[in-house]
């Protein structure tokens, strides 16, 4: 029965193909409106639908994987799609529709792991490492290279963009997300879609919605006030959306409030298009698809990654409920059209790919690597420096350098997003050796980037294998950097630890020599509960293909620290919302909104590291802050002076506190300042309203109470430099207000 099923769905590509070779020569010559680009996208729906057939619209809402898969059936990918991709929707000839060749993801251009050739391509930092720079030019930078590696290789489709809060620090995809607050995941995100769409190509933006764990993903259930969800985990999406237009929204895997998320009416239909009027399209993620005429009614235009569900469920069956009027010709219409509006609004047709290749000319990768360098420095974040043991002069005499497989590159997040860089990986064969993993480690070894910064410095390496053997390498020396690691991927959750003994280990390093630097590449937030002993921390995240790089520019003072914290360090488990492991079933969000540094604020806890935190070489002072409404809504203006020695990049956050809130405050606005040594710049920032307001579920709208609010400006979550009390009237805010 199965293999019935997949000859079924496979028919879709076979019919594409032969309504293409059998339209007549003079219907191929007749006029395509559709294809004049002076026109507007809309313009061109209406045009190019009047002249498709009902198969030719079914052939749009079907894609298929695009790499064999055996497990499944022996499944073998359609001739057409890119050798390893992710995803492959055929063209249709007939109209001039092109096909759509899908790639992952979030930080490059990825390739699948059962494919038998990899390409070679750069990756970025994790996503929440581009998020914790905090620097909105600098997001946008790394999407446009990301998407113009998508581009050269053959891709019009990315499935990046994830800005799932973290409500779960121990989510094993948070590396792909952009933290726990929805202004800057939301700003952030969004810029990296727009830059991936300034190719000419869709971004998604993913995973739609309330999608936190990996834990039970398939059939997780996420129990949240509709209220709530509008001013936390939906207002990062619709800020994303805002920000970067994406072509298309990928639903996710878990359910919503009892409902899948792909089929999920209140999601789809009612918030997403309904309210935020919306006009690209819905893409289920690959097996979030558990219907037909229930998924395509609530508002799902696109069955993505066939043979992944248990269906082919718009394949032939789709065909069949339109037949039999469960799903209406209308709605199919509006599937279709939802698709070809996406594509036309990115240049799909107007500026179509063409070849497809495996490798990449070397000064493409050249300018990439410089791109993903920058975004590498400008996300790390220095959390602690206790006597000034950063940056480490070039004349230090004897360095030790231990654990993190430094001395042969930097680890990366698996799972769909993992992207196989040139070189290949740089320590093969750890395990898992196949999905969720492979493990890998991007060849730019740390080991060999700190040696060419101090070249007559004694350098000793250390595997870490042996926390005493460490202890005694690190004694007496000028300085002992330890590099912890956590892996983290797609599909598992994991441990709020670095992986196995490494706690100790950084323990017995730093009882053996004070002057100990821990760099951390992790997936997010980990307990650091040697943090009382270590003069230095640098988190590095997940710092892509020129990691190796970076990371020795930061501890050498070529470039000043500027990143920040985008989600809280908690000093221990019992301070988050739900201390005990990620669970199955259901999961109930009694914290509601108060979501990362809200939680630590509502409740009085002291985090090991705060949200917004990050330390720099120089310092930076801060005056005449000053506040008012207009229009009501608040913009606040201040000055940020570089006091220090060094040229810096200064992180000024806006606070916002009123009454009624979920919080006693929430993030209101943030920009990346560069500043020489005692240069000054006037700094003004505007609050978006509906941060100033609640959202009333009765009228579907958010509404401002009216009275006063404090307005706070701070280096962190929990360092605050100044606060003034501004007066806000009384205003109502439709649910589809835009700025």
């Amino acid at each position: 029965m199965k293999l019935h099923r997949h000859a079924l769905a496979g028919s879709i590509i076979a019919l594409g193909v032969a309504l293409a070779a059998a339209a007549p020569a003079a219907a191929q010559e007749q006029p395509r409106p559709w294809m004049d680009a002076r026109l507007s996208p809309d313009a061109r729906v209406k045009a190019v639908l009047a002249q498709m057939t009902e198969d030719e619209k079914l052939v749009l809402v079907f894609g298929y994987f695009g790499t064999d898969f055996a497990p499944k059936n022996g499944y073998k990918a359609p001739a057409e799609a890119r050798p390893g991709s992710a995803g492959y929707i055929p063209a249709i000839p007939r109209l001039g529709i092109p096909a759509q060749w899908q790639t992952d993801a979030g930080v490059g251009v990825a390739t699948q792991g059962g494919a038998a050739r990899k390409r070679g391509r750069t990756a970025l930092p994790s996503g929440l490492a581009t998020t914790a720079s905090w620097d909105v030019e600098l997001a946008h930078a790394g999407g446009a290279m990301i998407g113009n590696e998508a581009r050269a290789s053959g891709f019009n489709v990315m499935l990046a963009g994830g800005v799932n809060l973290m409500r779960e620090p121990r989510n094993g995809r948070n590396f792909e997300y952009g933290g726990e607050d929805p202004l800057l995941a939301g700003t952030m995100v969004g810029a990296q879609i727009a830059g991936i769409q300034s190719n000419h190509i869709i971004s998604t933006v993913k995973h739609y919605a309330i999608n936190d764990q990996e834990t039970d993903r398939d059939t997780g259930n996420s129990i949240i006030d509709p209220v709530v969800a509008r001013t936390s985990d939906l207002l990062a999406f619709q800020f994303a959306i805002e920000k970067g237009n994406p072509g298309s929204v990928m639903c996710s895997y878990n359910r919503v409030n009892g409902t899948h998320a792909c089929e999920n009416g209140w999601l789809l239909n009612d918030v997403l298009r309904r309210d935020w009027g919306y006009k690209g399209y819905v893409m289920s993620d690959w097996g979030a698809t558990h219907s037909t005429a229930p998924a395509a009614n609530a508002g799902l235009d696109q069955d993505s990654g066939f043979p992944f569900d248990k269906e082919p469920y718009f394949g032939a069956p789709l065909k069949d409920a339109v037949a039999k009027g469960a799903v209406s010709r209308e709605r199919l219409d509006a599937m279709a059209g939802a698709i070809l509006h996406a594509m036309f609004d990115n240049g799909l047709f107007d500026q179509p790919v063409t070849e497809a290749p495996m490798d990449l000319a070397p000064e493409l990768l050249a300018k990439s690597a410089e791109v993903t360098r920058k975004d590498a420095e400008g996300g790390a974040v220095l959390l602690q420096n206790k006597g000034a043991i950063l940056p480490l002069s070039p004349a230090v005499k004897k360095i030790v350098v231990i654990g993190g497989r430094a001395d042969k590159g930097v680890l990366a997040g698996s799972g769909s997003s993992l992207v196989y860089p040139v070189g290949g990986n740089a320590v093969p064969g750890l395990k898992p050796t196949s999905w969720p993993g492979p493990v890998m480690y991007y060849p730019d070894a740390p080991l060999a980037a700190i040696k060419a910064q101090a070249p007559n410095a004694e350098l000793v390496f250390v595997d870490g294998n042996s926390a005493g053997g460490a202890a005694k390498a690190a004694k007496g020396a000028d300085v002992a950097i330890v590099f912890g690691t956590q892996w983290a991927g797609e599909a598992f959750d994991v441990a709020l630890n670095l992986d196995g003994d490494q706690d100790k280990l950084i323990a017995a390093v730093a009882k053996a020599n004070p002057k100990t630097v821990v760099v951390l590449e992790t997936g997010g937030p980990v307990l650091t509960p040697w943090r009382g002993q270590v003069a230095g921390i640098l988190a590095a995240w997940y710092p892509g293909t020129q990691g190796g790089s970076a990371i020795a520019n930061l501890l050498f003072g070529k470039v000043n620290p500027s990143g920040h914290l985008p989600a809280t360090f908690p000093a221990s488990l019992d301070q988050l919302a739900r201390p005990s492991t990620p669970n199955k079933g259901d999961t109930t969000y009694g914290e509601g909104a108060t979501v990362g540094y809200k939680w630590y604020d509502a409740k009085g806890l002291t985090p090991a590291f705060p949200f917004g935190h990050g330390l720099s070489y120089t310092e930076f002072g801060y005056s005449g802050l000053s506040a008012r409404a207009d229009d009501g809504t608040v913009s606040a203006s201040f000055t940020v002076r570089n006091t220090g020695k060094v040229k810096g990049k200064a992180v000024p956050q806006l606070y916002v506190a009123g009454t009624g809130w979920e919080a006693p405050k929430r993030l209101g606005g943030f920009a990346k300042v560069e500043l020489a040594p005692g240069e000054a710049k006037t700094v003004t920032l505007k609050v978006d309203p509906r941060l100033l307001a609640t959202f009333d579920g009765a009228s579907n709208s958010w509404k401002i109470a009216g009275g006063t609010v404090q307005v706070m400006l701070g280096t962190s979550a929990k360092d605050l430099v100044a606060t003034v009390p501004v007066t806000l009237q009384a205003r109502t805010i439709a649910v589809g207000w835009r700025p």
